[in-house]
């Protein structure tokens, strides 16, 4: 994958997307994967058919019945415009007992089918069998606790409780897998085999907007022991990105702690930056500030996504008579992207980078760029979603590329991961019924 002197960053882009298509797995071999595909693809067309289903996996475990379940699954369809035939044919079959009975099965059934798609064990140790097999495929992988809405104090406190165990559980474990050369240094130095995301609302119940320091300091007194004890495992600990609420909270909480004493040294820590918002580069330009200024080792690293609450953005956005924070064309957003990761790869050695996305051009002007700009490709991770990245994992790491696939662990409860196009989230803790939505490509 090396290009002639003198080309273009575009034709660079092309030439490394071409060598990465021909290396995903042939389609035709996976039927079941084909078919998986097909429906995410035509959910991901369809914002309100997509909201639907998303609506139906968040209330799925509090139904009673199939019946039950039947009845959500109708009633939130009814508010898609225009349904595929199959889905308007569910939707006849629902006037009858008999058929919601029979829809409910088959709702069912495909929400067990999501669970154990993208989730790959109810616990880190029930998933050390998978990560293992990642690791000696040439990925590695970064470990997401799915859990309960955080509502109280004592489920903030279990949820930290989980984080440790984890920590102690993946340390535990990695020490005796083999050795990655690509997959655990860049020109930087080290880079830790534990890799643990955690959500900041998970971690406090007073995460509100017009109070942001009585969350910070609640969050605090439970991420700052969890930072102190990946610092003595060696591992990294990812802080995901959520809605638009808790952003600042969120940036000063991490980089708040990150000054303080016995912390400005270790651990690896990471945050997320969301090119969707249209104030992400004033948000790059105060990180990258900071990152500069604190000269912090390890450095911080970038998680580079697209977004993935965009409908809940725009809708509360008109909802209170303001301009949405979000770019509302896709294409906006996907410059921003590109704009974004070509800011971050010139922003190192102050910063590591990670580009996290399913769209193939995206994750070919991230290589193409690196390599123009004479960064090895040790120096760029990619990032991948369990379950809807499997393919475009296998090609990377055909390539010796350093990939990281985002794997969640827990029960098949509402709060699972959803791809939103090229980015992916973990849904929002709840703490009402509203339902968490869907992103956009």
């Amino acid at each position: 994958m090396t290009s002639a002197p003198g080309s273009t960053l575009e034709e660079h882009v092309r030439e490394v997307g071409r060598d990465l298509y021909d290396a995903l797995p042939s389609r035709s071999r996976h039927p079941v994967r084909a078919l998986d595909g097909k429906a995410m693809e035509l959910a991901s067309r369809d914002a309100e058919l997509r909201a639907a289903l998303f609506r139906l996996v968040d209330v799925a475990p509090a139904c009673r019945s199939l019946d039950d379940l039947a009845r959500h699954l109708t009633g939130y369809l009814e508010e898609v415009e225009s349904r595929p035939q199959p889905v308007d044919a569910a939707m006849r079959a629902a006037r009858t007992a008999a058929g919601r009975r029979a829809l409910g099965a088959a709702a069912t059934a495909g929400v067990r089918h999501m669970a154990h798609r993208f989730i790959v064990g109810d616990s880190p140790r029930a998933a050390l069998g998978v990560l293992e097999g990642l690791w000696h495929a040439g990925a590695t992988s970064s470990v997401d606790l799915l859990g309960e809405a955080t509502v109280t104090q004592p489920e903030a406190d279990r949820y930290a409780a989980r984080c440790l165990e984890a920590l102690e559980t993946l340390a535990g474990a990695t020490r005796s897998w083999p050795a990655r050369p690509a997959l655990e240094a860049d020109s930087i130095g080290p880079l830790p085999r534990v890799n643990l995301s955690v959500k900041v609302s998970a971690l406090t119940p007073l995460m509100r907007p017009e109070a942001p320091e009585v969350g910070r300091e609640d969050a605090a007194r439970r991420l700052r022991p969890l930072l102190r004890r990946a610092k003595e495992l060696d591992a990294h600990l990812h802080i995901d990105m959520e809605s638009l609420d808790a952003l600042e909270t969120t940036t000063e909480l991490v980089t708040g702690l990150l000054d303080e004493d016995g912390l400005r040294d270790g651990p690896s820590v990471g945050v997320v930056l969301q090119a969707y918002l249209r104030e992400s580069p004033e948000q790059l330009d105060r990180l990258l500030d900071w990152a500069r200024r604190s000269r912090r080792e390890p450095p911080l690293t970038f998680r580079l996504v697209k977004g993935a609450y965009w409908d809940h953005e725009v809708v509360e956005a008109r909802q209170h008579g303001w301009s949405p924070p979000v770019f509302e064309l896709k294409a906006d957003s996907d410059r921003n992207f590109e704009e974004l990761t070509r800011r971050l790869l010139d922003a190192r050695p102050a910063v590591r980078v990670a580009v996290a996305s399913h769209n193939l051009r995206s994750v070919a002007h991230a290589i193409a760029y690196n390599r123009m700009t004479g960064g090895e490709d040790r120096d760029l991770e990619l990032q991948i979603l369990r379950g809807l990245g499997d393919d475009l994992q296998h090609a990377l790491a055909e390539h010796g590329l350093r990939v990281r696939t985002y794997c969640p662990v827990g029960t098949s409860r509402p709060e699972w991961p959803t791809w939103c196009g090229a980015c992916w989230r973990t849904p929002r803790t709840t703490r009402s019924s509203e339902s968490w939505g869907a992103g956009r490509r």
